[in-house]
């Protein structure tokens, strides 16, 4: 679907060269992360795979991600609707108003989610493995948990606001540009399905965090996080929810080193499944209310241009 602002390309293009982006951008982050971390930590980079699971260098590793991220994420979608349009930020939802029932209704929606997601959780380790694959999986559980210890040092306020800004508002910023913002905004645009393409975008948003047993809760909250968009059309609705959820997961780090615990032994937090089924009646009955107050501010804008689910 295109406007006044269009610049030519389609959005099925834009899909295609927003992923080309990607991998340009990721090898940009990874040589623009290699003197930085030199600087902040004094180590060689040819041992920084290895350094970054090393909790002596967590301002160095939350730079690294940071700018990894940014480089990864946000630069290529903001280049590709760049490419797209005149007015990138609003293709991309950064200027589509939203009000207070909007927010508040998402709030909602994010505090059911950990219920649901929990469920979810118990599913996916119910799922048999072989032996072969089950120990693959878990090299991978130990490597992402050692990364998250890593950063888990936040023992002062200071320390929590700053991690609060840089692992969980950052990300959500630079992953929500790229996933719903640009992968999916473009899909949707060009295929008119926004399920199928709420679910694809999802998936890859999933994948992108290379862990198995957290496949399917990443999985149900791309979709949550792809729906708010697509409701709402706004990208800052959907950056506060992802903002919500890794700030959920900031403040258990904090509280854990507080007491002097680990958070790599409270990781693996699941639900019983029923509790799973009614979170998700509570979820579809909230984002009928979204969809309905989306339309309503949408009239009161005149917004014309975003496709509805």
């Amino acid at each position: 679907m295109y406007n006044e602002d269009s610049k030519g390309l389609t959005y099925s293009a834009g899909f295609f060269i927003l992923i080309a982006f990607f991998f340009a951008g990721t090898i940009a982050g990874l040589l623009v992360s290699m003197p930085i971390w030199m600087f902040m930590t004094g180590q060689s980079p040819l041992n920084m795979a290895k350094d970054m699971l090393n909790p002596n260098y967590v301002n160095g590793i939350r730079m690294v991600q940071v700018v990894s991220t940014f480089f990864g994420f946000f630069v290529p979608a903001y280049a590709t609707a760049f490419l797209l349009n005149r007015k990138p930020t609003k293709l991309l939802g950064f200027k589509t108003h939203f009000n207070l029932k909007q927010f508040l209704v998402m709030l909602l929606i994010m505090v059911v989610a950990i219920f649901f997601a929990g469920a979810l959780s118990e599913i996916n380790q119910r799922i048999p493995l072989s032996k072969s694959l089950a120990e693959y999986f878990k090299h991978l559980e130990d490597m992402y948990s050692d990364q998250v210890q890593a950063t888990a040092n936040i023992k002062t306020v200071k320390d929590y606001i700053l991690s609060l800004i840089i692992i969980g508002l950052l990300p959500a910023i630079f992953e929500e540009t790229f996933f719903r913002g640009g992968l999916q905004n473009f899909l949707v645009r060009s295929t008119k399905a926004p399920w199928v393409s709420i679910l694809i975008v999802s998936i890859l948003f999933s994948l992108a965090h290379f862990s198995y047993y957290g496949f399917l809760w990443r999985l149900a909250l791309g979709v949550i996080l792809g729906l708010i968009y697509q409701y709402t059309g706004s990208i800052w609705l959907s950056v506060l929810g992802h903002f919500f959820n890794n700030g959920l997961g900031v403040t258990e780090m904090y509280i854990l080193a507080r007491q002097g615990k680990s958070f790599k032994d409270n990781m693996d937090e699941t639900y019983p499944i029923w509790w799973g089924v009614i979170a998700l009646v509570i979820l579809i009955a909230l984002f009928y209310y979204l969809k309905l107050f989306s339309k309503e501010l949408q009239k009161k804008y005149a917004v014309s241009d975003k496709l509805t689910v």
